[in-house]
C-alpha cells in the first residue's frame, strides 16, 4: 500500500500546473477514493485536497520569486481563475501577498514533498475482529458538530452535557446488540475531513427495536466492521486509537475503509485517569499492502 501510495504522490509532482483528480491517485493507490483520502490524512495529518493546494503554491512561490512570468501566467499556471483569487490564496499560505514578496524578496513558506514508508517498532500490537452485521439503526439524540482533530470537542461535549438523565437511560435501555450501550457515532464528515468541517454526531445506541418519536435514528445498511480495542491513559490513548488504524493497522492487513458510520464505545475510570474504548470501523475487503 505504500509504495503505491508514493506513486500517486509521484503523479501529484507531475501535475501540479493542471489538474489532479483524486479518482486518478485512487487508481494508481488500488484503492477507493474514499480509503485513500482517510489513509492520507491518517498518515499526513492533512488532508489530501490541502496538501496538493499547499505544494502548488510552494512551487508557486518559487516562479513568483523567480520573476521570469508575470503573476497572472503565474496563477493561471497553477490553476487560479484570476489574479486576485491566486493573492488571497498566496497570502493565506505565504503571509504575503505575491507582488510585494517578488518586490522585497520575502522568505516564504514551503510544504516539503511528501512521501511515506513503514517503520516497524514492534512495540506493540492492536486487537481487533473482524465482524458482519446485518443492517442496524443508531438510534439516539443527534447533532451537527465542527471537527477537531486533537484534544477534547467542545461543541460534542456541550451537546452532551444538554441531555437530561431521564433521555439517557431512555436512549440507554433501547440497546440490543454489539457494541452494547451508549455509543459516540460520527457520521456524514466532509471529505476533506479538514479541522473545522461538520459532522453528524449521535449519542446514541445500536438497535433493530421500534424508534422512539423524540429520538433520531441513524439507517445503517448491512457490511464488515473491524472491531479494535483500546485501554490506555485518558484521554491519549483514545486521541492516538484512530491515528493507529490508519498508520498501522490498514497498511498491514488486506482491507479498506469504507463510507459508513464510526462508533466508538468508551468506559472511563472512576478516577478518570485511564479509559477502555472500542472502535468499529466498517471495511470491505481489499488488496492486501
Amino acid at each position: 500500500m505504500l509504495e503505491r501510495l508514493n506513486e500517486a504522490m509521484d503523479h501529484i509532482e507531475l501535475r501540479l500546473d493542471g489538474r489532479v483528480e483524486a479518482a486518478e491517485l485512487a487508481r494508481i493507490a488500488m484503492t477507493s477514493e474514499y480509503h485513500l483520502r482517510r489513509m492520507f490524512s491518517a498518515l499526513a495529518g492533512i488532508p489530501l485536497s490541502e496538501y496538493i493546494r499547499r505544494r502548488r503554491l510552494t512551487v508557486a512561490g518559487a516562479e513568483v520569486l523567480a520573476g521570469e512570468r508575470t503573476l497572472l501566467d503565474v496563477a493561471v499556471r497553477y490553476g487560479y481563475a484570476s489574479g486576485e483569487a491566486f493573492a488571497r490564496a498566496f497570502r493565506a499560505m505565504h503571509g504575503i501577498g505575491p507582488g510585494e514578496a517578488r518586490r522585497t524578496g520575502a522568505t516564504l513558506r514551503s510544504q516539503p514533498r511528501m512521501s511515506f514508508r513503514l517503520v516497524v517498532e514492534g512495540t506493540s500490537s492492536m486487537r481487533y475482529r473482524i465482524v458482519e452485521k446485518e443492517e442496524f439503526r443508531v438510534v439516539g439524540r443527534k447533532a451537527r458538530v465542527p471537527l477537531v482533530h486533537e484534544g477534547a470537542n467542545p461543541a460534542i461535549a456541550a451537546f452532551i452535557r444538554s441531555i437530561d438523565k431521564e433521555t439517557v437511560e431512555r436512549i440507554r435501555g433501547l440497546s440490543d446488540q454489539e457494541p452494547e450501550g451508549i455509543v459516540q457515532v460520527s457520521d456524514d464528515l466532509d471529505e476533506s475531513r479538514a479541522e473545522g468541517t461538520e459532522l453528524d454526531y449521535y449519542h446514541a445506541v445500536v438497535s433493530s427495536g421500534p424508534v422512539p418519536e423524540d429520538m433520531d435514528a441513524l439507517p445503517v445498511t448491512a457490511g464488515i466492521w473491524a472491531v479494535f480495542d483500546s485501554s490506555g491513559a485518558f484521554p491519549q490513548a483514545l486521541q492516538h486509537l484512530w491515528r493507529d488504524v490508519f498508520t498501522e493497522w490498514f497498511p498491514s492487513n488486506p482491507y479498506r475503509s469504507r463510507p459508513g458510520p464510526e462508533i466508538l464505545r468508551v468506559h472511563v475510570s472512576p478516577d478518570g485517569a485511564r479509559a477502555e474504548a472500542q472502535l468499529w470501523i466498517p471495511v470491505e475487503r481489499g488488496t492486501a499492502a
